[in-house]
Formats: structure tokens, sequence, C-alpha cells
């Protein structure tokens, strides 16, 4: 198998949990054979002119930069050949679904990861509805993006 895919990659970093899957989440990607990770969209590695927001609270309050990394992401969904977002069922996202939102808009395939310890638990009845398949972190580096097919989320919806 080949590299050929790009993913957007949307996850939380705001909290240990977030912190944690996300971590949990790139290793798995960095050993998938299927995914140019390099070529990739990751929102973290692009924010406006290098500056992160978790290393730079302030600029939260600068609109130029909020202004550019928005549509920075929209361009890194845009350009994306698979939309991935890293779930958390008890921490709803707001961004992640903003995200996930605009990644249906654009045709893209919508692969939502959970851990594997939250997997089954209740998700937002619209990033249910959105993705085209739900899996578990574990299953993430053997997850064939070259061949992305249609699953079940086997949890409940609220």
């Amino acid at each position: 198998m080949t590299k050929t895919k790009t993913v957007y990659f949307g996850a939380g970093w705001f909290n240990e949990k977030q912190n944690k899957a996300y971590k949990e989440a790139m290793d798995a990607l960095k050993e998938n054979p299927t995914v140019d990770l390099e070529n990739s969209y990751v929102p973290l590695q692009n924010q406006y002119k290098g500056i992160r927001v978790d290393e730079h609270p302030e600029y939260l309050h600068d609109i130029e930069w909020a202004d550019a990394t928005y549509h920075n992401d929209l361009v890194g969904i845009k350009t994306s050949d698979i939309m991935l977002g890293v779930y958390l069922p008890d921490e709803e996202d707001v961004g992640l679904g903003m995200e996930l939102g605009y990644a249906l808009s654009q045709g893209k395939f919508i692969l939502l990861v959970i851990p594997d310890e939250y997997y089954g638990k209740p998700i937002n009845l619209m990033s249910w509805g959105v993705c085209d398949n739900a899996i578990k972190i574990s299953e993430l580096k053997d997850y064939d993006f070259n061949n992305p097919r249609y699953g079940f989320y086997d949890g409940a919806v609220y």
C-alpha cells in the first residue's frame, strides 16, 4: 500500500483528555501506510505565522491571527482528501462540529475516530449523522484510507 491519501486532522488540544486522544490518533496515523501525513493538514501545525495559541493564548484576541488561522483551516479541509475528526463523546467540540459540517459541504469522506475507552458511548446526533464511518483509535493504524467505506457507529445518539 502506498501513502496516497491526505487527511485534515481535526482534534482538540485544550485539556489532558484531548491531548491524550490527539497523541494516540497521531501516533496511529504515523503507522498507517495509506496516509500521506507529510502532506496532510494538521491545524495545530498550521496556525498563522506559526503562532500556537496553546503556547501564546494572548493571540486569541488578535483578529488578524484568528481570521487567517480560520481561513487556513478551511483551505486545509478543502484541499485534503479525507476529514478525520478525533471525537470524545463526553466533550462535544463546537470547533470540530463546524469542521465536520464544512467537510460535508465540500463532499469529503468523514471519519470519526473515538478513543477505545469511550467507543460506544452516545454521541451528538449531528456528529453521528455527518460521519461516513466511526472507528476506534486502535483501528486507525490499519484503516485503509485508499478504500474508505461507510460504517455504522455502535452507540446511541443524544
